[in-house]
């Protein structure tokens, strides 16, 4: 198991072999491989959970709160979740 960073999916990015998106990770948006999920296309408003600039799997928006909560636990302060 790795350290997941929640973002939610803002829009997929052209070109880039189309494994690019753009994430809001925390109120920061940034690019984000998605090449490595296997799962189909993703759509706006999907949870990723991102490691070194890779969405390695997709969660819902609990799954989101957890690894929120785990980096509250961890000493990372946040903003209150807003889904």
């Amino acid at each position: 198991m790795c350290l997941g960073i929640p973002g939610q999916v803002i829009e997929l990015l052209e070109g880039y072999g189309n494994q690019l998106a753009l994430v809001d990770v925390a109120g920061v948006q940034r690019k984000i491989n998605i090449g490595l999920l296997d799962e189909g296309p993703l759509e706006p408003g999907t949870w990723v959970l991102i490691h070194m600039g890779f969405a390695l799997e997709r969660v819902d928006a609990a799954g989101a709160e957890r690894a929120f909560g785990g980096l509250e636990l961890m000493g990372q302060p946040r903003e209150p979740f807003q889904p």
